[in-house]
């Protein structure tokens, strides 16, 4: 733990974190999903942050970026939006830094993206099926079957809670996933010597 809080990395993580925070802030809906699903590229730094200092680091980027963005615009889920953001970015970032870590190359850093990618994806679709979707329809009293409507104006196959997070929730966050992946790849070696 002393390695990754090093007086740099702490200033680094406080930095990516607050980046992170203010990225968030520019989100905006994408017409694949309903318009509550918001893409912002937020995890942008973190992923950057996860290659260059590591898992640990990448952990403390997602709770930074969670706190001051809170601070900046207040919950309007009752926290249940930033928990998910929370939770299924740290799957993303964190998964991406264990594998990179072990053989620091393009190539790995590309097979990290993949497979964190699949591991967010999967993250999001699981628990948006399991409490996301719960959790909204309990705290707003909104009918599930609002939501999926929401899903069948876009898709006409949608028609549950099964097939709205297969059609919208699955690709909205395999789209954000990717457009962070190439953004990384395009800026990860012009930041990181700052970083290190």
């Amino acid at each position: 733990m002393k390695k990754y809080l090093t007086v740099k990395n702490i200033s680094s993580i406080a930095v990516l974190g607050a980046l992170g925070a203010v990225l968030m802030l520019f989100d905006f809906p994408i017409a694949i999903a309903p318009s509550f699903y918001k893409l912002d590229l937020g995890d942008l730094p973190c992923l950057i942050g996860a290659f260059a200092l590591g898992p640990v680091p990448a952990l403390f980027i997602q709770i930074i970026k969670i706190l001051i963005k809170l601070m900046l615009k207040p919950t309007s889920t009752a926290f249940v939006g930033e928990m998910a953001a929370f939770i299924f970015s740290s799957v993303y970032c964190v998964t991406a830094a264990f594998i990179y870590q072990r053989n620091k190359s393009k190539s790995k850093a590309i097979k990290a993206m993949v497979i964190a990618s699949i591991a967010m994806v999967i993250a999001a679709t699981l628990g948006n099926y399991l409490f996301i979707i719960p959790a909204y329809v309990r705290m707003y009293n909104m009918p599930l079957e609002a939501i999926i409507s929401m899903g069948s104006a876009i898709f006409p196959a949608v028609h549950d809670k099964l097939s709205f997070v297969l059609c919208c929730v699955m690709p909205f966050n395999l789209i954000k996933a990717i457009i962070v992946d190439i953004l990384t790849l395009l800026l990860y070696k012009r930041i990181s010597p700052i970083l290190k």
